[in-house]
């Protein structure tokens, strides 16, 4: 991690998260009833759903954290993949409704300028939602978070889709209304592709895909910097939630000691942690390989 703070960060970023997207429900619904827009209603819809997502995200983090126990030996981490999973479906999920509402709209036949005050609902939406996935992604990145990550995306695809209703919105005041529809149109297709994305990244989490290639070059790196260690007969890393639990074969000198071979393993698990951020248990097999 960059600094001491960023686990208090990881405690408080979700609270943080609810009450922005409150105050955005609350301000853009005003607005959007007020003025008349489709779009930012639909907008403030998404913020809705977003209070619920932060609020299943703060619940997983707070169950990853339990330490390992008789019946999860690897520890609770794999909720933050099922809580980006929630995440993605409330997003597909009220993005299908946005859609299904705008169809029927620009269906009707019947459109209606909003009133130009709905341009600041729009502009507040874009700058709140972009500060909070810069600030997430940042806790994220530092403390590995899957479960933060797929929250700090849910804040991008906001300010995405606030972008996408100022242009609407933009577009009807000046005479063109059927655009406040086409803009909540726009927003359903962003979401429900951010949807599908988290949806996706965490089915990889659940079924133990590989981690980044980065990461096992560095676990590699990091062995063939120990001294007495021959070779490498396997190596596989998996993720479960914000650790990264390694498992490796290396090849040893057949004539060491069994206090020596113990000392190699010692001084490559320290190594491996040094070399990489967030790494859980590492296993550590000798294979004894005979010298000509």
């Amino acid at each position: 991690m960059k600094y001491d703070h960023c686990k208090a960060c990881k405690t408080e970023v979700t609270w943080y998260s609810i009450f922005v997207n409150v105050f955005l429900v609350i301000f853009k619904g005003v607005l959007g009833a007020l003025s008349g827009s489709a779009a930012l209603v639909a907008d403030s819809f998404h913020s809705s759903a977003d209070v619920i997502a932060s609020s299943v995200t703060m619940i997983s983090l707070r169950i990853s954290g339990k330490p390992a126990d008789e019946d999860h030996a690897y520890g609770h981490g794999k909720i933050q993949f099922i809580s980006s999973a929630i995440v993605g479906l409330i997003l597909l999920t009220g993005a299908i409704f946005i859609m299904i509402g705008a169809i029927k709209k620009v269906a009707s036949g019947y459109y209606e300028a909003p009133e130009a005050i709905a341009l600041l609902g729009a502009g507040v939406s874009i700058l709140c939602n972009e500060f909070m996935f810069r600030y997430q992604s940042c806790v994220a990145n530092e403390n590995n978070s899957p479960a933060i990550m797929a929250n700090a995306w849910d804040n991008r695809s906001d300010a995405y889709s606030s972008m996408a209703v100022l242009v609407g919105i933009a577009f009807a005041v000046f005479g063109f209304p059927i655009a406040d529809a086409l803009a909540a149109l726009g927003v359903s297709i962003m979401v429900i592709r951010i949807g599908l994305e988290l949806i996706n990244d965490s089915i990889d989490g659940l079924m133990d895909a590989s981690p980044e290639m980065d990461d096992l070059q560095g676990i590699y790196r990091a062995t063939r910097k120990v001294a007495g260690i021959l070779g490498i007969s396997y190596m596989r890393a998996r993720t479960t939630g914000e650790d990264l639990h390694v498992e490796i074969n290396i090849e040893v000198d057949e004539t060491l000691k069994v206090y020596e071979g113990d000392l190699i393993v010692e001084v490559l698990k320290q190594k491996i942690a040094q070399e990489l951020d967030h790494v859980g248990t590492v296993q550590v097999f000798l294979t004894p390989l005979t010298m000509k």
